[in-house]
């Protein structure tokens, strides 16, 4: 069979356990006979990043920036219990904050729309992407535990020796401190991203946060919104029939569930942790059927799988029992990556292929009815099949190969 050929390589990032797994099954059945792929390869998996001092991560971070466009497996943020399962010499941080601050990205989020998936919220009729900010919060924060009675400051001294001193109220007794920062130049590139974004596909923008009660931190990131907006953004969404909202975050999630969707929803980064996981679940059931795409103001792009490594079904694997883990995000992450190299090179040939690849997935679920257990258990009657990770590479790799043969697109 003749492959798509690529001018240019993605940086291909692995990652840990069924995520691993079905990574590579998805890779094997359903790009390498199709797609003569180039990539440069890095290994993130968990004991990876322990031998190297988590070196590996940054210097995957640094491969997107010289080629433009990655795609990501899951890959595991360990814990104190994974410190120990893993033998590792510490717990390392989140290797996703670690690449989105090197890269300066925005992460959007978005839904992956199925017909016999009706939303638990019956007002969404459009998706609503989570643009969730990469940088700072208590991702980057420091915290203290203390044991009694006590004071505390935060102090701020510049690099010209100008000091600045704001104290905490008095702590009473035993307790936690935590405190975090951001940047300007981070939230203005967070907030040019989001504009892009929402002007590219059509849709409003929202921000929202607590600046009433955070009347520094949240208010700042109000504040740098707006001006890029009035700057830069405010008559090109007017000619486009778009707007710009700010609202309270509580105010947000209300207003939220009472629209039909449609919209890019801006988020600070720990907000945007909870808030995609939310929508994922409301109009899904299941993060496996969500995108996830990163975006930097400098162009840099990677596509990654929306769900963690599925331990669970990961040890039952190993055990060797068949799971079926919804390989769905997996299969995305590559379609997402690869059609953006395509588009990014003028390979029309492989933007088609990756769009007809995501319509296989899509048929497969809405016309054929043959899932996965998690699908099946929100999906619409009837159902024709539950099947096996591997049984459903299978069906879609079917009608992928119908698809193609129709479109004609590997002649």
């Amino acid at each position: 069979m003749r492959r798509i050929p690529m001018d240019k390589p993605v940086v291909e990032i692995d990652g840990d356990e069924m995520a691993r797994v079905m990574w590579h099954w998805v890779k094997e059945k359903l790009i390498l006979p199709y797609v003569d792929l180039r990539v440069e390869y890095y290994d993130l998996h968990v004991k990876v990043r322990d031998e190297t001092d988590d070196r590996v991560t940054v210097e995957a971070a640094e491969a997107i920036k010289r080629h433009g466009v990655g795609v990501k497996c899951a890959t595991i943020t360990p814990d104190a219990e994974r410190v120990k399962e893993y033998g590792l010499k510490k717990a390392w941080r989140s290797p996703n904050a670690t690449i989105r601050e090197v890269l300066d990205g925005t992460i959007f989020r978005a839904p992956i729309i199925l017909r016999n998936i009706v939303p638990a919220v019956r007002f969404w009729r459009k998706p609503i992407v989570v643009a969730r900010h990469a940088y700072g919060d208590i991702y980057a924060g420091v915290g203290i535990k203390f044991d009694e009675p006590g004071e505390a400051e935060l102090v701020y001294r510049s690099v010209s020796g100008r000091e600045v001193r704001v104290k905490l109220p008095k702590l009473e007794g035993p307790g936690v401190i935590q405190a975090y920062h951001n940047l300007d130049e981070s939230i203005r590139s967070f907030a040019r991203a989001s504009f892009k974004y929402g002007l590219l596909n059509k849709l409003d923008v929202w921000f929202a946060a607590k600046d009433t009660i955070s009347k520094v931190y949240d208010a700042r990131f109000k504040e740098i919104f707006q001006e890029v907006y009035d700057a830069e953004f405010r008559e090109e969404f007017e000619r486009n029939g778009l707007k710009y909202e700010y609202y309270l975050i509580d105010d947000a999630y209300a207003r939220a569930v009472r629209s039909e969707g449609g919209f890019v929803w801006a988020t600070k980064n720990f907000d945007g942790d909870v808030i995609s996981d939310l929508v994922a679940s409301a109009f899904s059931g299941s993060l496996a059927l969500m995108t996830s795409e990163l975006l930097s103001p400098q162009g840099y792009y990677l596509s990654e799988a929306a769900h963690g490594t599925v331990r669970r079904h990961y040890y039952r694997w190993l055990q060797g029992e068949k799971t079926s883990t919804n390989p769905t995000g997996v299969i995305f992450a590559w379609t997402r990556g690869l059609r953006e190299r395509g588009r990014r090179d003028g390979n029309s040939q492989l933007v088609a292929f990756a769009e007809a690849l995501e319509d296989a997935v899509k048929h497969t679920i809405e016309e054929d009815r043959i899932m996965t257990q998690d699908v099946a258990r929100v999906a619409e009657p009837p159902i024709n099949a539950i099947v096996t990770t591997e049984e459903f590479i299978e069906a879609v790799k079917r009608n992928l190969d119908r698809i193609l043969e129709k479109r004609r697109i590997l002649e």
